[in-house]
């Protein structure tokens, strides 16, 4: 069989909103129909690590997959997946053409380990067409980060960037900080790398513009104006304070100085302060005084404040003992806002190029590109990536890797912040790794824990009773993996030994479900598994939590608990492990310090949940109850009555009377309060 000129595998990943439905065919062949080539079972697999007959075996029918789908494999450009035999997704990449792609993983030789391994799992292919080869960028990235395959290159730590809001309200506008999704009227500036760096730059913009910061039902019920308005950070348009005109001009000077023409308003500002000493209204003066004063204070506390760059985002990568480190720095405005260091996990034998190249793809997946995007390593395929960005964002986005002049210098500076951050990383994961090598001989593990799952609830007599678990792992805490339970027995037994049995239950019973759906199959990724369970509590915990443990037939886990010293001292602690006395580690053990360390942040993570659940309830309002009721008639019924209590007391004719309801949502609600029994 003759096949078109071999193409190196695409490991790049990418983003887009949603395709035409009709864009997408799926191709899905029985290997049986195909007869495998001739020269398929003569050829060696020494060269890529699959020499052993099991490893050459899958590798040859890995192949075969492969080749019965490039039959079929459209000639166009689009995305295609390499699943398992399991149906869990191996790769995602998209092609030019998709038929010349696949046709280069149909060959023995040429391939590097890494991609030889995917071609071995490979069970199936699917395929999805796209008008261009901008659009399969972008829905490549997209399903990169929903799928989250083995083989690629993974952009992890993915939060999103918190923004300053300028709203366009009727009102008068509003100036808060924003995440999520954009769906509010007004202008958004930024990212910020931090809140602190939102909330310092809001505070500082108060006193700068005196614009307001308060929700809208804040503002509508306001008859005098609040705190704000007193120490001058808001012009007071809620009680008219400040005219309508006044208001919008201050609202337009704020866009003007976070749209980057800043020497514009403070040279504006400037000249009216001047004119208002000349005129004697020295009290004015000084109030533009201290608003320049604080627009000074927010563009001197930016950090490097680039002169010939307006808007660009710098990233710089950085690659030690096989791990990489992608370090994003914010400029808008002639301005800093902030830098955060990613660690995408990818195979160490990538070029920090072809890890650099998806990393961009699926960090704009769901953000707005820049008009510059500055780099520190060439990349492929520049010009697709400035095409599918700039389609995305709907004008022109320019991508640079500078040699020379102060862009170079941005990207010099994040290179540095990128090699420290790798530094600190490295040296926090080795001494993380001893602490867990410690943890492990202290519970007399043979191999060290890689995930350890720390328990505890927290409960007043019963009442808001939640369960917590916390993890950690090589990297320290492991907060994305935290996890709270509900608990759903009789809150008035106060049964520690109940509500810890319910919790492990739930949470071992969800993992075996999980594993039974999709085993794991990469070994580089963070185990859903437990190595090492601790419990915080005695012997009464411990025997429930091992009870669990032996009901759901749950193996290769260990666990201990943690019952607190005399007079609760740290230090003195009492350790129960199965199989063992109960035992104390020695006061300066540093297994000692680890545990407690875990334990304290378990703590910490159940009482502030407790907390939160507990603030909620006592909140909660007795009309949230009523299923039909809605904010307005809510609001309706509190305007009649005064209060929920006063509402539960009502007539129903009372009820009927209220504006706005009928007389079927006046039962809704009377029966609500009356028919109990």
């Amino acid at each position: 069989m003759s096949l078109p000129p071999r193409l190196p595998p695409d490991p790049n990943d990418a983003p887009q909103d949603t395709l035409d439905g009709d864009s997408a065919e799926i191709f899905d062949v029985e290997l049986d129909d195909v007869a495998p080539d001739e020269d398929l079972e003569a050829e060696s697999a020494y060269d890529l690590n699959l020499d052993d007959e099991a490893g050459a075996a899958s590798l040859r029918q890995g192949l075969r997959a492969v080749r019965a789908h490039w039959k079929y494999a459209p000639a166009g450009p689009g995305v295609y997946r390499m699943l398992a035999e399991d149906g869990a997704v191996l790769y995602v990449g998209k092609a030019k053409s998709l038929r010349r792609r696949v046709a280069s993983y149909t060959r023995l030789n040429g391939h590097t380990n890494r991609i030889a391994r995917m071609i071995a799992l490979t069970a199936t292919m699917v395929f999805a067409s796209t008008r261009t080869e901008a659009e399969a960028l972008l829905l490549e990235a997209n399903l990169i980060k929903q799928l989250k395959p083995r083989f690629n290159v993974l952009l992890r730590d993915d939060k999103s960037f918190p923004y300053i809001l300028l709203t366009s309200d009727d009102r008068g506008p509003q100036l808060t900080k924003h995440r999520g999704a954009r769906n509010r009227k007004g202008d958004y500036f930024g990212p910020f790398a931090s809140v602190w760096a939102v909330h310092r730059t809001v505070n500082v913009l108060q006193r700068a513009f005196l614009l307001r910061s308060c929700e809208n039902s804040y503002f509508d019920n306001r008859t005098r104006p609040c705190l704000l308005f007193q120490i001058k950070r808001c012009a007071g348009p809620c009680t008219g304070e400040v005219s309508a005109e006044n208001y919008a001009e201050l609202a337009d000077e704020a866009r003007d100085f976070l749209a980057g023409k800043s020497r514009a308003v403070r040279e504006r500002l400037a000249g009216e302060m001047n004119e208002a000493a000349e005129h004697l209204e020295y009290e004015r003066a000084a109030r533009l005084r201290d608003r320049i004063s604080a627009l000074a204070a927010i563009q001197g506390q930016q950090g490097i404040n680039p002169q010939s760059v307006a808007e660009a985002d710098v990233f710089a990568i950085h690659e030690q003992a096989g791990q990489f480190c992608v370090e994003a720095v914010f400029y808008r405005a002639c301005q800093n806002w902030g830098n955060r260091a990613y660690f995408p996990r990818a195979d160490r034998t990538l070029s920090l190029g072809e890890v650099l190249a998806p990393f961009l793809a699926q960090f704009y997946a769901d953000r707005p590109p820049p008009k510059l995007i500055l780099l520190s390593h060439e990349i492929e395929e520049t010009d697709l990536l400035v095409a599918a960005l700039s389609e995305k964002a709907g004008r022109k986005v320019e991508i640079l890797t500078p040699k020379r002049g102060e862009k170079s210098e941005l990207v010099a500076d994040a290179r540095n912040n990128a090699r420290e951050a790798l530094g600190r990383r490295l040296a926090d994961s080795a001494s993380q790794q001893k602490l867990l090598e410690a943890l492990g001989a202290a519970f007399g593990m043979e191999v060290p824990p890689s995930r350890v799952e720390v328990y505890d609830n927290s409960h007043i007599m019963g009442s808001a009773a939640i369960g917590a678990m916390i993890v950690a792992g090589p990297q320290g805490f492991m907060k994305t993996h935290y996890r709270t339970f509900n608990i759903k027995i009789d809150p008035t037994s106060g049964d520690d030994y109940a509500m810890m049995r319910e919790v492990l239950s739930r949470r071992f019973f969800r993992l075996l479900k999980e594993e039974g759906q999709a085993p794991e199959t990469d070994p580089e990724a963070f185990p859903r598994k437990p190595d090492l369970v601790l419990i915080d509590g005695g012997r009464g915990q411990f025997d429930a939590a091992l009870a669990v443990v032996a009901e759901l037939g749950v193996i290769g886990v260990t666990v201990a608990s943690i019952a607190k010293g005399a007079d609760r001292n740290a230090g003195r602690e009492t350790f129960f492990v199965e199989g063992r006395e109960p035992f104390k580690l020695a006061p300066r053990d540093p297994a000692l310090y680890f545990v407690q360390r875990l334990r304290d942040e378990a703590h910490r993570f159940a009482i502030g949940t407790h907390r939160a659940k507990r603030k909620k309830e006592f909140a909660q309002n007795p009309l949230d109850e009523i299923a039909g009721i809605g904010p307005s008639r809510k609001r309706a019924l509190l305007q009649a009555f005064g209060t929920a209590k006063a509402v539960a007391g009502a007539g129903l004719a009372d009820l009927e009377k209220t504006p706005g309801f009928s007389a079927a949502t006046a039962r809704l609600v009377f029966d609500h309060f009356h028919d109990k029994g």
